[in-house]
This record gives structure tokens, sequence and C-alpha cells, in this order.
């Protein structure tokens, strides 16, 4: 009894631990009033990156400026910017790498098509190794 008891204890806590969580650090005296204003800010501050973490949403940060951004971008938000003003604000401002998804254009060209670029090398290296280590296996 006392071993399926702790078993299961040990099972829940580790599907928490490795669970995919949400954890904001929205705090809540930045929340909006008006829901569909907080929607609206959510949703963009989603696609907007930390410029201090990097790899994380200005929506999961805690770090001051993904702070201040969250902030700015409730301000814009309650003034009656559009979402396409309000990232053409940050692009202005920060260049398209505030962006986590930047938009397919001459200047991101190559950080869209680079991963593909390496991944033909790969496969054209790892083909030839094959190729030349078949050479050299003594047929039996």
């Amino acid at each position: 009894m006392i071993k399926t008891f702790s078993l299961s204890v040990l099972i829940i806590v580790i599907t928490i631990l490795f669970s995919k969580t949400n954890i904001y650090s929205v705090e809540p005296e930045e929340f909006l009033q008006n829901p569909k204003q907080e929607l609206k800010a959510r949703n963009i501050s989603k696609n907007v990156r930390c410029l201090v973490c990097q790899n994380q949403s200005i929506d999961e940060s805690a770090a001051p400026l993904a702070k201040d951004l969250r902030i700015l971008i409730r301000k814009k938000v309650k003034e009656g910017h559009t979402e396409n003003e309000i990232y053409k604000f940050l692009t202005d401002r920060y260049g398209d790498f505030i962006l986590l998804k930047p938009p397919l254009k001459r200047t991101t060209f190559m950080l869209w098509f680079l991963p593909f670029v390496f991944l033909a090398i790969g496969i054209f290296i790892l083909s030839w190794h094959h190729k030349k280590s078949k050479k050299k296996l003594p047929h039996i």
C-alpha cells in the first residue's frame, strides 16, 4: 500500500517536472482591464523576442527589458494601434531580430534558407564519405 502510494507520488512529481507548462512572467499590475485589449497585447508579446534572453518571448521572460516592452505594447494597444503598427514600431526600433518569426524579405533571406543549405551540404558530405569508405573496404 505504501509502496504504491509513494510510486504514484513519484510519477506525479516527475510528470509535473517534465511536462511542458506555460509559465508567463506577466505581472498582475500589467494586465489591461479590457479583456479584448489584453488578449491582443498577449498575442503580440508572444511573438516578440526578449532581447536579453533571446530564446524566449517577452511574455515568458522575467527580464526588466521584457517587462518594459510588455508595458509599451499594452500602452500602444490602449491607444488603439493595430498589431501591424505595433510590430512596425518595434522592428523600426530594434530590427527584425525582435520578432520570433521574422518576415521573409531580402535582408532575412539568409536567415530562412541557410539551414537548408547546411542540410544539403551535410547530406552531400555524408554520401561522399559513405562512397569513399565503401571503396576502401576489401571485398570478401
